[in-house]
């Protein structure tokens, strides 16, 4: 069997976690392949000697890959998810991050995990991705243009609000007016649009939420709407420019920008260990039925 790794930072936390994984890779004897950046931070750290390994290293990958491997936060996996596209190689992550929705593995749990997956006890949970194109075709909107989390429109450079003329399979919904709008996938949903007040979704949900950044129209609220919805913006505001996020990476447009965003044409396989569900994920990083009148 063939696994990727992948990392975006390398400090004390992950240090350990992933010299925990390349000993059991090895052990295993799975080849192991690293993002040549990430390696080369390793390297230079002279925490791991590679020397007397196989290990090699991979800018980009192709349908010879069982697993990709991502060792850091959620922020890691939406950036490994670049590498993937729409390849099909199902995805893990080992947490040494923060809240961890998305990457579940602990430090104590990687010798377990990587049993599990070699014996196959685990179920594949397909996400749903979003996508975005532009008119002008010709707008600086990044090479990759799906995102697994989210789509954010917002405001650049002023602390005005912007205004975002927003349709729905070409009939017009309203122009909200707020600092943004997020428009996320169920994946997405337990992410910033939490954080605006958005509901949760269950991954295998067919919806995707619009949610308002501080609205001023008090009574614009989140919408869930199908996946195969067609939404289309128009941003208006005081600056020429705004922002729109794809996940963690951004790019300016300009206000006479039309924005489509719809469902991309490929998913992204998760895989989830027997001991995991989304519900249990819930309890644990959300902290649901913890509050002591539960337990009495």
């Amino acid at each position: 069997m063939k696994f990727a790794i992948f990392g975006q930072h390398y400090n004390e936390n992950s240090k350990h976690a992933l010299r925990t994984l390349l000993d059991v890779l090895q052990e295993k004897q799975i080849t192991i392949v690293i993002e040549a950046a990430f390696y080369e931070t390793i390297k230079a750290k002279k925490d791991y000697n590679f020397e007397s390994t196989k290990i090699s290293t991979f800018k980009d990958l192709d349908a010879s890959f069982d697993l990709l491997i991502s060792i850091g936060g959620d922020g890691t996996i939406l950036r490994a998810v670049t590498y993937i596209k729409a390849l099909s190689i199902p995805i893990i992550g080992i947490n040494t991050g923060r809240l961890g929705f998305l990457a579940t593995i602990q430090e104590n749990n990687i010798a377990n995990a990587i049993d599990s997956i070699l014996n196959e006890t685990y179920s594949i949970s397909e996400r749903t991705l979003i996508s975005i194109a532009t008119t002008p075709k010709n707008q600086h909107i990044l090479d990759f243009n799906v995102a697994l989390n989210e789509i954010t429109i917002s405001r650049k450079n002023t602390t005005s609000m912007i205004t975002v003329e927003t349709t729905l399979d070409g009939e017009y919904l309203t122009s909200y007016w707020a600092d943004g709008l997020i428009i996320a996938t169920p994946t997405g949903s337990t992410g910033y649009s939490l954080s605006c007040g958005g509901p949760v979704i269950m991954p295998g949900s067919d919806n995707f939420v619009i949610t308002p950044i501080a609205p001023h129209n008090l009574n614009a609220r989140p919408l869930i709407i199908p996946d195969t919805t067609v939404i289309t913006l128009r941003v208006t505001g005081r600056e020429a420019n705004h922002l729109v996020s794809l996940d963690s990476r951004t790019a300016t447009l300009g206000n006479e920008t039309i924005i489509i965003i719809s469902k991309a044409n490929f998913k992204i396989k998760m895989i989830n260990l027997d001991n995991e569900s989304f519900l249990n994920t819930l309890r644990k990083k959300l902290l649901w039925g913890e509050d002591r009148r539960n337990k009495q």
